[in-house]
């Protein structure tokens, strides 16, 4: 099974896009959408503290009536994130995200934040090693 390690080293981009808990979520909202990215991490120094996603400001945010320029980040992320480290696989990853309802999981090596992969790194990564997988099998059986 592919290891986060090894998803990581595969990621086209693999930049951390982190916020302090006290900017407010405009600038959250402008990191996102200048990297085109569905969520950055809340960092508060070295230390993850929470995510912030697009689904929290819809929930959390526009719903309850707050202003994105007056709202701090921290009223509205996600605290205490599940992470995983290197040696993870895109199984228990996936596993997760799903028992857990989350889309974004940062990835850590000891206390320093190395990586996020998103759900939609996640399946496309399970995905192609079940392709592999299938193309695997079906080559030795009509070798055999």
């Amino acid at each position: 099974m592919l290891t986060v390690n090894q998803l990581l080293s595969h990621k086209k981009v693999n930049k951390v896009y982190a916020v302090r808990p006290d900017q407010m979520v405009i600038e959250a909202l402008e990191v996102m959408e200048t990297y085109n990215i569905g969520a950055v991490l809340v960092m508060e120094g070295e230390a993850l503290v929470g995510v912030f996603s697009e689904r929290d400001y819809a929930r959390k945010g526009i719903i309850k009536g707050r202003k994105a320029k007056s709202t701090p980040i921290s009223e509205v992320m996600s605290g205490n994130p599940f992470f995983v480290s290197r040696q993870h696989t895109i199984e228990d990853c996936l596993k997760l995200m799903s028992e857990k309802r989350f889309r974004h999981l940062p990835v850590k090596e000891g206390d320093q934040v190395i990586g996020v992969l998103s759900i939609g790194d996640i399946v496309s990564a399970f995905i192609n090693e079940q392709a592999f997988r299938i193309e695997s099998l079906e080559h030795y059986i009509t070798q055999a």
